[in-house]
Parts: C-alpha cells; structure tokens; sequence
C-alpha cells in the first residue's frame, strides 16, 4: 500500500520532503477583488504511480465563501505529463497547463466544503507534482498553520485497544464477521420490482467489464453509472467492511461464447495491463480505502477455457485457440494477481468454473494445472491468491439431497444417467470442496478458501422434487429427483424456472470462505435476440429459446427465457421469476 501523499498549499514556494509529501515553505496573503469575494482554497493532490502512467486524486478544499460554480488551474513541471481521462470534472490540457470545470452536479462547494476529482495520467520524462494551484483565478494559499502546537502530546499510550485486524493486513476469511457493500444503483433496480425489498439489502458484486466502467458508464445500457471510485467512496459511506468486483476485461473474453464477448482483441494484452488492471490497482490502492476489504473475482469463464474449448474439444473455437497460443489468458491473469494482490486489503479469488463444467477428471486435475500456471505467470506468485469462486453466473445447485453421485439402480451407477453422463459430481459443495483439495495438491496454499455463487441456484417453487425419483431406471432416478431443473447442466443462459439461491453467508461450510452474489439477481446473461450495442456484447443462441443445442449442451433446448436484454442490463422479468423460485423461499 502506498503512502498518501498530501499538498498543503500554504503558498508557491514548496518542497518535497523525505516521506514524499509536499510541504508549504511559507504562507502568502493573496489580496481578493469585490469579484472574487473571499476565495481562498487549499488542495490535496496525490498520485499511485507506475512506468508510464499514474492515477492522480484530487481534492478542492474551499476556505472562503461559498461558491457555486468552480474552475480549477494548474501547471504540469514536465512537458512529458498528460490528462489521459478523467472523473468529476470537465478535464482539458493546452500544453503543461491544467483545467478542470465542475460538472452540474458538484458546482457548489459550501464555505469549508471539499470537492473530490481524479484523472488517470501518462508521462514519459518524470511525474513531479504540481506546485501551484487556482481556484476561479485565485491561487490557493490553503490555511493550516504551520506553528506547532504549544500543549505536548501526551505520554500516556490510549486507552481504546487497537483493532483486532489492523488496516491493510489480511484476514483469513475477509466475508467473516464483516458488512458487505450494498450496490445502490442494483438495491434501486430490485426495488422497482414488486416484492424486490425483501432481498434487496443484499451484497452484491460491481462488476467492472470493460476500460470505461472504471470511471463510470452513465449512458451504458448495462450494469451502472458509478466507477469503481464511486463505489468505493459508497462503502465507506455505508460502513461496509468488504466491497466486491469483477475483474472482467481480458483479451479475447469469453472465447467460446458470444453474448459476453469484451472489448479487447485477443491480441491486446498491453492495452489490458495499461488501460484496465493499472487504472483500477491505483484506485483500489488509493490509502483512504485501507480500511476495507476489497474483493476481486479474477476473469470468470477464462482459464478453464483452454482446457475444455481448444482444438479437439467438442467446443473448440478458433478464439479459444488464439489466446491458448498466445498466453493471452495466463500472462493477463498473472499480470492482475501480481498488480492488485500486492494491495495489503486486496483479496483475488480465480474463477474455477462449476461442476458441470470440469468435473470429469479430464478436465478437473488439468484445470487446476492451468490455474496454477496464471497464478505463477508475469511476475505473480501463488501468494496472491487468496481463493476461488465456483459457479459464478451460472445455476448449478449447491446441493443434490436426493441424489449422491454413489448411488445406483438396479446395479448400474448414476453417472451413467443422461444428466450426470460420468461426471463424478452432482452438485456444488461436493465440487467446490474436492477442487479446493485438488488445488491445494498442486501447489496453492492451505488456507485458501472457496466462493460458491448462490445468487440463482436456488430451484425452489413449485417445481422442485420432495424426494427421490423412481427406481425405474437411473434416468428416471436422477430426473425425478434432481432439484436443478434445467435441460442439461451445460445451459447457462437466463434459465427458465431458476430461483434466488443461499442469501450470502460467512464461512457456511468447511473449506467455503462464503456463499456470496457475484451475479447480481436480474441482470440478464445475454439477449434472446440479436441486439446492436457499443458494448461488444454480441448475440449467443445458447439465450435464445428456440435453440434447440449443440454437442456443448448435449443437443438440447437451451432452456433460456424470452425477451432478454444484452449481458448485464436489467432483466426484471427474469428477476421476478428468481424470487418466486427462491430456495430457502423468501
């Protein structure tokens, strides 16, 4: 964790100390005319700085009269320093000099308010700091006094203890005995549908899917207007003591699908290390949010592609190909573990598929190898990794009560039912806690723990078996019994008949850091329809319910609900359905 450093704007002459803070030298009475009223300001200017770039955090501090409308100025020293982009400001750069306007909403700052602004920069020579600032034209001569205090500190050591786990030092479980973040903008979607407050005070992941959500997507058709700074601040605001994202940008996203395709070429590894994971370590590393415990879901659906959708796979894609090849995914995924695991409240936890997806061992022992290999690649260690997720996104239930997978009719085992077809798992838990076992043996440490998302695997309603099925056959068996009603474990789009899972709950299991909602409830999966956006979301038949399958899904309907929306845009529909089948129900 850096240090923050603060500019106290006591006047122009300043210095920079050892710690790296720029001090005042001297203070200067700057004389104001009846038009500038009482201006008087001070600002605090801090940098996370990396080879080539910086994010740049900036507060106005108004020690004057009110004011409504604001413009701030200032000198970059090296000509090299450049405005990349900005939030919370109207940014504009003519040579070394500087220019930020207020946005309609954060013009008026109140005598003794602040404003907080930021930008993300680059420079190539050196990335001094600004030494003088303006305010509406008024050079920002701050107000704290330089004199000492003249009473001692005292002796005596305090009287409150310290807390149990100081800012920035890991825990072993971050969800345990902590408030999750509640995200705003999905609490107020839930509550415009009827029934929606019942759950709506739920954590919820933010999900951070392309350059421009960084700093917020106002005119996006999906997901929100808030950045990953915004929702930080929120947290704060809410007191909430861990907050979760979805790191989810890498090149050649979702190589074998298409309704969640990114927006990097497979080919755009720098652009992704430069633009993406840099912009958002600097941000999470920013020191006011040492206090919180910030969850990252590291690049679902990825890694556990190469294993399973590779030339010689049934869904082998060209794509999938092209990233395998190019170390895209391992050297992407490395390069964010290493850049944000070195955040002491940082937590990553990889995206380890579910189930239905790796639980055959031709697929179970090789991802756990591929996982290994990104977590040791570009500079990354194991240490970095703090878990994994399973099932994100995705329906498939925590648990089967009326089906073990050692169960057999007639003398012929379950796996050989069409719905198992030889996977050595039926559910959830079963897998998470034996791939925790397997990733420890090939090289992870002991003490990571598994994510399970319950937002919709829930499969309650009026659908859901009350026991076993009939000893007919293991076919009849297994489907009369089986609470996951979907078509085939392979169909992962807007399920028809899902419900709400597990509400998010610390340590519920052994090995299980959490039940938690990385995919919040009501955001589609993909359009049923293709769809034009500016997103790069494209149009999967797997979302439309006239698809009657591929070799993925066994040739089977895709079982998705009509009417969607692109990928992460609000679903009420679907949303509705998902209370009403919730299990445990609402």
């Amino acid at each position: 964790m850096s240090m923050r450093k603060r500019l106290s704007g006591h006047g122009r002459a300043l210095a920079l100390s050892g710690a790296g803070v720029l001090v005042a030298a001297g203070m200067v009475a700057i004389p104001v005319t009846a038009a500038q009223a009482a201006t008087q300001c001070g600002v605090d200017y801090t940098t996370n700085d990396w080879a080539g770039g910086f994010t740049a955090n900036v507060t106005i501090r108004n020690l004057g009269d009110a004011v409504s409308s604001w413009n701030l100025g200032f000198t970059f020293p090296d000509s090299s320093q450049r405005v990349q982009q900005g939030w919370s400001a109207k940014w504009s750069q003519t040579g070394q000099n500087v220019t930020a306007t207020n946005e309609s909403y954060n013009g008026s700052i109140g005598s003794g308010g602040s404003v907080s602004i930021g930008f993300n920069g680059a420079w190539s020579g050196s990335n001094p700091k600004p030494t003088s600032f303006t305010l509406n034209g008024v050079t920002c001569n701050g107000s704290t006094p330089t004199t000492p205090p003249t009473t001692p500190p005292p002796t005596t050591p305090p009287t409150t203890p310290p807390p149990t786990t100081p800012p920035g030092e890991k825990v072993d479980n971050p969800y345990l005995n902590a408030k999750g973040y509640v995200n705003p903008e999905w609490k107020a979607k839930a509550e415009s549908v009827a029934g929606g407050n019942r759950v709506s005070n739920n954590p919820t992941a933010v999900w951070v899917d392309r350059i421009a959500a960084i700093n917020g997507t106002p005119d996006s058709s999906s997901n929100g207007a808030m950045g990953v700074r915004a929702h930080l601040d929120e947290a704060l605001k809410q007191g909430a003591k861990y907050i979760q994202f979805v790191v989810y940008n890498l090149p050649g996203r979702d190589c074998s699908a298409l309704a969640s395709n990114g927006e990097l070429g497979p080919n755009d590894l720098p652009r992704y290390k430069a633009e993406y994971i840099d912009p958002i370590a600097a941000i999470q590393g920013d020191a006011k949010y040492a206090s919180l415990r910030i969850i990252n879901i590291i690049e679902i659906d990825s890694l556990p592609n190469l294993v399973t959708n590779t030339s010689g796979q049934p869904g082998g894609t060209v794509m999938c190909d092209t990233v395998k090849a190019n170390g895209a995914y391992v050297n992407g995924v490395g390069y964010a573990l290493a850049k944000l695991g070195a955040l002491g409240n940082v937590y990553n936890y990889i995206d380890a598929a579910h189930h239905g997806w790796i639980g055959w061992d031709s697929n179970f022992g090789p991802t756990a190898d591929q996982l290994k290999a990104a977590a040791v690649a570009s500079g990354s260690t194991v240490n970095n990794v703090h878990g994994f997720i399973v099932n994100t996104a995705n329906y498939s239930a925590l648990r089967e009560p009326y089906i073990k997978i050692t169960d057999n009719v007639n003398g012929t085992t379950v796996r050989q039912s069409k719905w198992i077809d030889w996977n050595f798992y039926v559910d959830e838990l079963s897998f998470a806690q034996a791939f925790r076992t397997k990733l420890v043996s090939v090289g992870f440490n002991s003490n990571i723990g598994m994510l399970i998302d319950t937002s919709r695997n829930g499969w309650g309603g009026t659908a859901r078996p009350t026991g076993p099925g009939a000893l007919t056959s293991v076919d009849t068996y297994v489907n009369g019994g089986r609470v996951d009603r979907r078509f085939h474990a392979g169909n992962w789009c807007n399920q028809s008949g899902a419900g709400l899972g597990e509400r998010p709950k610390a340590a519920p299991e052994s090995g299980i850091d959490a039940y938690v909602w990385v995919k919040p409830p009501g955001e589609s999966d993909g359009s049923s329809k293709e769809i034009p956006n500016n997103e790069g979301k494209g149009f999967d038949r797997m979302c439309d319910p006239t698809y009657t399958g591929n070799a993925r899904n066994g040739n089977s309907m895709s079982g998705a609900l009509p009417d969607a929306p692109i990928s992460g845009a609000w679903f009420s529909a679907q949303f509705a359905q998902l209370m009403q089948n919730a299990y445990p129900a609402l």
